[in-house]
């Protein structure tokens, strides 16, 4: 799997994500901006503070965190199946 190298936030609730493969691209997260955790987020100032925790999560606080590979896949448009063959293989057995 490829390793996100580089997040930045932009207007809008957007992030672009640079991944280690080459792949960049920029994901919309908007619908997601006052529900549950993401309440965080109504400050513009929390969202713009995005890190990239040591396992390759989105990461703005200890409580609020995003899937850096499910990112990917929104990204690229790929499942997990199109990275991992072999998991159709077992799932097929």
């Amino acid at each position: 799997m490829a390793k996100l190298i580089r997040a930045t936030s932009r207007r809008g609730y957007n992030l672009h994500l640079e991944y280690d493969d080459g792949v960049m691209g920029d994901i919309d997260l908007s619908d997601l901006v006052g529900k549950g955790v993401f309440t965080a987020w109504n400050d513009a100032a929390v969202f713009a503070a995005v890190t990239i925790g040591e396992h390759g999560e989105l990461r703005w606080t200890e409580d609020l965190e995003l899937c850096g590979d499910a990112q990917y896949l929104k990204i690229t448009g790929k499942s997990v199946e199109d990275l991992f063959p072999n998991l159709r293989a077992h799932a097929d057995a």
